[in-house]
């Protein structure tokens, strides 16, 4: 039976045209330089997969059980040509975006790399992780493995504290499903301040410190 159905990968949203009866799906296109809006009008089903994150988990069912199915399969179409050669690990500063409740990120704004030490503190002090904006990635002061928006993780954090972040629309489609947006910024009018739940305008060199002294003393962290 054929189909005839496209399918979409990695979308960052999905929604539904009620007037036309379709399924609007959205990705970044051309290395994330732009949104695509794709549609399949003709043919059904209509297929999208999401990138991990994007949308909240869906509430645990312990009473739903699923059923294994255990598949033999031949040998012989092993591509005999490909082979691991070695294992690299990445040294992450805190835990893994993708797990982690709370977020803390730094963009452009955090100036140097060393100045990422004052987000890896608060982290560590809230029990997250850090992330990046694409800017401070693509500058060296960071590891890709930290980079928030559509060209890195998406995360649907807790809380995400956005500092020194403008808020494009690259990196807000990476963590706008954050339950809780914090962001501190120096402009007033940065794009991060108009999607953020509560919006501190200052110095981040005074503020996160200040954050971190607080969150220490009510924990009892040395």
């Amino acid at each position: 039976m054929t189909l005839y159905g496209g399918l979409t990968a990695d979308c960052t949203e999905l929604h539904v045209d009620k007037e036309k009866k379709i399924l609007v799906q959205t990705r970044p296109a051309f290395g994330g330089n732009i949104m695509a809006q794709i549609i399949c009008p003709d043919f059904r089903p209509q297929m999208a997969t999401v990138r991990h994150k994007v949308m909240p988990e869906a509430e645990s069912d312990p009473t739903r059980r699923g059923e294994v199915i255990l598949e033999a399969f031949d040998a012989a179409w092993e591509d005999k040509r490909v082979k691991v050669l070695e294992f690299v690990t990445e040294n992450v500063l805190t835990v893994k975006l993708a797990e982690a409740d709370i977020v803390v990120s730094g963009g452009r704004g955090m100036q140097n790399p060393e100045n990422f030490a004052i987000l890896d503190e608060l982290a560590k002090a809230l029990g997250g992780a850090v992330g990046a904006s694409r800017a401070s990635v693509d500058s060296g002061w960071i590891p890709y493995s930290h980079q928030v928006g559509q060209t890195g993780r998406t995360v649907c954090p807790k809380i995400y504290i956005a500092c020194g972040i403008s808020g494009a629309i690259q990196h807000l489609v990476g963590m706008q499903s954050a339950k809780y947006i914090i962001a501190i910024n120096r402009d007033a009018d940065a794009p991060i301040m108009k999607v953020a739940d509560l919006a501190i305008v200052g110095d981040l060199f005074k503020i996160v410190p200040m954050l971190t002294a607080k969150i220490k003393a009510e924990r009892g962290i040395a």
